[in-house]
């Protein structure tokens, strides 16, 4: 099974709609295997945003991002990065539809609510940057067919 890391930024809390968001992952089938609700320090987010050092909208994702509590999750499933990539749709959210997650919440591409890693490579480094081995439970789903 494959992994992938998600972070909902601030806006999803301040909007209340975390549940929501959730929920639309664990529908198409995917088993949240660690979450947290937290704080971000700088030094991580840096870490995490690093390959957009550089360009202009850098240190408004920085600003955004640590402007409150975020939730991450580690979610599970078959291909499970391009399956979390397809619901929650493109990083401009002009160009996300609606019943993708950022069509349907998102407002501004800068503030945009939402985080997934975007290749498996990714999701392996985003894990261990937000994630230490122990949380993470292994559970079995004796209601999915993929076991």
């Amino acid at each position: 099974m494959e992994r992938t890391l998600v972070i909902l930024k601030p806006g999803v809390l301040q909007r209340r709609i975390a549940g929501e968001v959730l929920s639309r992952f664990e529908r198409k089938g995917l088993k949240i295997v660690a979450l947290r609700l937290r704080g971000l320090d700088r030094a991580t987010v840096e870490a995490h945003y690093r390959e957009h050092r550089g360009k202009d909208f850098y240190e408004k994702l920085l600003e955004y991002t640590l402007s409150g509590p975020v939730i991450t999750a580690i979610l599970e499933g078959e291909n499970a990065v391009s399956l979390v990539r397809h619901l929650v749709g493109p990083t401009d959210v002009r160009e996300s539809p609606p019943g993708t997650i950022r069509g349907d919440y998102a407002a501004r591409t800068r503030l945009n609510i939402v985080h997934a890693s975007d290749s498996p490579a990714s999701a392996e480094r985003e894990i261990a940057l937000f994630f230490e081995p122990q949380d993470i439970v292994e559970w079995r789903d004796d209601n999915v067919s993929w076991y």
